[in-house]
């Protein structure tokens, strides 16, 4: 306990990232660890973790946090887990809405929704709309995404709708059909369980984010570890190329 305290005394509030993404691994590897249901990590993320996450980055003043919550290629699980799973998001968009508008949430989601149940991209599409004008807080999940799946839909959108020409195209109007074109790129990409690689996540946005990994899995990775890795973004020196 005094160690974590230590750690959140040394954070300077004057230097915090504008936008944390989180790759939130381990829920799996967490559930058998402790003898329990392929889902229960999901379960304890869901009900225990995201909250103090949130209420965290809202109290240090970050502008955006961003959750990768389903990949493209996790469809690719056994059936019983994507039940749970699918039960688990309908849970989370019913939840006690009161800390959206005591921290002035606005409530984002990426990645191709229509992948999902109708009764889920219905919720997801009423919580955008309702908290729109919220403006303290972007609370992002990343729902059925991957970086190149990202990438291959906004290059679609654009052909068909920008009518800009191959030698006529750059940096700027490709962001502008990205999933994330009203939000900054992640200045930090924290993944927990232990692996080191973005798995795509944010392909394009990543090219100058910090990364930080810890073996930490995600059902455990509560205020303190957040706390670490912000401490050690704030020791690094950003240069971006130059």
């Amino acid at each position: 306990m005094n160690s974590e305290k230590q750690k959140i005394v040394k954070l300077d509030r004057k230097k915090m990232p504008k936008h944390v993404a989180i790759i939130m691994d381990g829920n799996r590897r967490w559930a058998k660890k402790n003898k329990k249901m392929i889902w229960a990590g999901h379960n304890r993320v869901l009900n225990e973790m995201l909250e103090p996450l949130v209420r965290r980055a809202a109290e240090l003043k970050i502008g955006y946090i961003t959750f990768w919550a389903w990949s493209t290629e996790n469809w690719g699980r056994s059936l019983l887990e994507r039940r749970a799973i699918m039960k688990l998001f309908r849970e989370g968009l019913k939840r006690d809405e009161s800390i959206l508008w005591e921290l002035k949430i606005r409530l984002n989601f990426i990645g191709d929704i229509s992948k999902f149940p109708k009764d889920i991209v219905d919720q997801v599409k009423e919580w955008v709309e309702k908290t729109r004008k919220n403006k303290k807080l972007t609370v992002t999940f990343a729902l059925n995404y991957g970086g190149r799946d990202e990438l291959l839909r906004a290059i679609r959108r654009m052909s068909q709708e920008s009518g800009i020409r191959n030698h006529e195209l750059n940096e700027e109007d490709l962001e502008k059909y990205l999933d994330t074109a009203e939000m900054p790129d992640p200045d930090l990409i924290i993944r927990t369980g232990g692996e080191k690689r973005l798995s795509g996540f944010m392909s394009w946005q990543s090219a100058y984010s910090e990364l930080y990994f810890t073996e930490t899995l995600m059902p455990d990775f509560n205020v303190g570890e957040f706390d670490k890795a912000l401490v050690d973004y704030q020791g690094r020196k950003r240069r971006f190329g130059s």
